[in-house]
């Protein structure tokens, strides 16, 4: 941050003459889920429309755990090619699934137009140890290069398809930790080994999982980079207006809300309607300066956890200087059900 208190990275706003292509506009990306019920389709579609005027580089699509999402991911995603100008990238996850499975899942998004997928290992079904398909893989990066795979041989049996390919180039993501992986029990110098072998494998860039201080994400890069990933390393952050879906993503995820958030936080009455909108600024601000933070410490840009909310994201963004054309959302703060997958990627 400048002595201002003013973003010292360049906003959407510095960009604007350049396009959404200038070389210093951080990205900027946001996490949605397909709705578990149906008649919550309407909604999320209202989210994508507000969320799409923040032009975000990406949105990613989750992906339940085992495949319990596919047909809603491939839905939704469908939608998002032929209906807006978003660039969504599909999770995909080895749990409980064999490789021919898989295999046929890539083959269906490639078929629709896909041209980006989150690798990830993914978490197993409630109340089970994670545990390898017998017939299936081991981990993300074997997962990345199966996605490689696929792709080298649809291009060596279609000309057409070795076009598009030219021209539209294959994306792979993949997760980081910025603290090990709780939900694993890896340190993060196992998770930097496998952030390693994913790159190896083939991947293009990574996302890191929910995190609470510039320290855990810089630290992370620091070491990636002395054990050699090159891939740019995009922190992922939550935003912190709901004391409650915060400790819900800690149980979720193992990853520790600091108590000194909580404690803003919980200083206002969350039946106050008057001091629900002074908790979304404290928690806005909270999550304005944790952005500003990582983009001052060289991070390519954010990936919001929206929870298929706009309006905390949004406000975020703006106050980061990032939010493109979405209008303030301070008007909209909203309650968002607590049942819904964990935001966070893994392995």
């Amino acid at each position: 941050m400048s002595s201002t208190g003013a973003p010292a990275h360049p906003t959407a706003d510095d960009a604007v003459a350049d396009g959404l292509g200038a070389v210093d506009r951080p990205t900027v990306s946001f996490e949605l889920f397909p709705p578990r019920n149906p008649d919550a389709a309407p909604r999320l579609w209202s989210t994508v429309q507000q969320l799409a005027a923040a032009r975000p580089d990406f949105v990613s699509v989750t992906y339940g755990a085992s495949g319990s999402t596919r047909q809603t991911t491939r839905a939704l995603v469908r939608r998002l090619l032929r209906e807006t100008s978003l660039s969504p990238i599909a999770h995909l996850t080895c749990v409980g699934t064999s490789r021919e499975d898989l295999t046929r899942t890539v083959e269906e998004f490639l078929d629709e137009g896909v041209r980006s997928f989150l690798a990830l290992r993914g978490d197993p079904p409630a109340d089970e140890s994670w545990r390898p398909h017998p017939e299936g893989l081991p981990t993300a990066s074997a997962l990345v290069a199966l996605l490689r795979e696929i792709e080298r041989r649809r291009c060596a049996t279609s000309p057409a398809q070795a076009v598009r390919a030219a021209s539209r180039p294959l994306s792979v993501a993949v997760a980081a930790f910025p603290r090990g992986n709780a939900g694993s029990g890896s340190t993060r110098e196992q998770d930097i080994a496998a952030l390693l072998a994913k790159q190896e494998a083939g991947a293009d860039f990574a996302i890191t999982q929910v995190f609470y201080d510039v320290d855990s994400y810089c630290e992370l890069v620091a070491l990636a980079r002395d054990a050699g990933v090159v891939i740019p390393i995009i922190p992922g952050i939550i935003p912190m207006t709901d004391p409650a879906r915060l400790r819900r993503v800690q149980q979720l995820t193992g990853v520790e809300v600091p108590a000194q958030v909580l404690d803003v936080l919980d200083a206002f009455d969350p039946e106050d309607p008057v001091d629900v909108g002074r908790r979304h600024r404290a928690g806005t601000r909270l999550g304005v300066d944790l952005a500003n933070a990582v983009l001052d410490g060289g991070a390519p840009g954010v990936h919001l956890y929206t929870f298929n909310t706009p309006g905390p994201a949004l406000d975020l963004l703006e106050g980061a200087g990032l939010g493109g054309d979405a209008p303030s959302a301070h008007s909209r703060v909203t309650a968002a059900p607590l049942d819904d997958p964990t935001p966070v990627p893994t392995s």
